[in-house]
């Protein structure tokens, strides 16, 4: 199968920082099942992973969390998909990543396409979903249901792909009010249409603009860029005991 790799951990620059190779077809054990990958997405952690975690001496790393394919065979303790079945999910930072034509992943980090969605789609959202879910609702401590919350959250950086996907499920998922910032008007457009209540820029002092919206207190604080610029600002307008 063909794959795209690195053996050293290079500057981007470099024509061996990834490389196509061709690589053995994996066979699925135990709970794995085989994904036919149709479409992969890059997250940070992506470079990341490339930028400080070389594979050892002679040997290839593959990277990729993010994948949406079908699946293309099972291993024997499988239960829960079949040949055929259409899929979705973020896979495991020990194993192989989604970079290639076929990859190995446990049946139970995996989740059914949604019929809505083309394979683009899909692959677009287990990783920043995972993250956006577990912050809002472990960290966080966000309350679901739709019983009106008295309290803001605000998500600094709304527009990018945890944000994104943060400002909807605090929408659908709780009774907060919800408020995004973002610097350029493109921006700022796309999350009101998310769902934001509003959008402050966080290139421009943020405690006068939320002053201006008189909205519910801000409780909760999703800070998804620049926080070591926004920490002192955020702290002299969050609600005592906020999160």
């Amino acid at each position: 199968m063909k794959a795209v790799g690195y053996k050293k951990s290079l500057p981007i620059e470099d024509a061996e920082s990834l490389f196509d190779f061709d690589a053995a077809k994996p066979e699925p054990k135990g709970r794995d099942i085989r994904v036919a990958v149709k479409a992969i997405s890059a997250n940070p952690v992506d470079y990341k992973v490339r930028k400080r975690a070389a594979p050892p001496e002679g040997e290839v790393k593959i990277l990729g969390f993010d994948a949406a394919g079908v699946v293309d065979a099972v291993g024997p303790d499988v239960s829960l998909f079949k040949r055929g079945d259409e899929v979705f999910y973020a896979g495991s930072i020990l194993r192989q990543g989604t970079n290639s034509e076929f990859h190995l992943v446990d049946e139970r980090i995996v989740g059914a396409k949604p019929k809505t969605l083309s394979f683009a789609q899909a692959a677009a959202l287990p990783l920043t979903s995972i993250t956006a879910w577990e912050l809002l609702f472990d960290r966080l401590g966000a309350v679901p249901g739709k019983s009106l919350d008295p309290r803001t959250l605000l998500i600094v950086g709304g527009a990018g792909g945890v944000g994104s996907i943060l400002i909807q499920l605090a929408r659908r998922l709780t009774g907060l009010t919800v408020v995004a910032t973002a610097t350029r008007p493109e921006s700022q457009k796309w999350c009101l249409e998310l769902g934001a209540h509003a959008v402050v820029d966080h290139g421009k002092p943020m405690k006068e603009q939320i002053e201006k919206l008189k909205l519910p207190p801000v409780g909760l604080v999703a800070s998804l860029t620049y926080t070591d610029q926004h920490y002192k600002a955020i702290a002299d307008f969050m609600a005592p005991q906020g999160k």
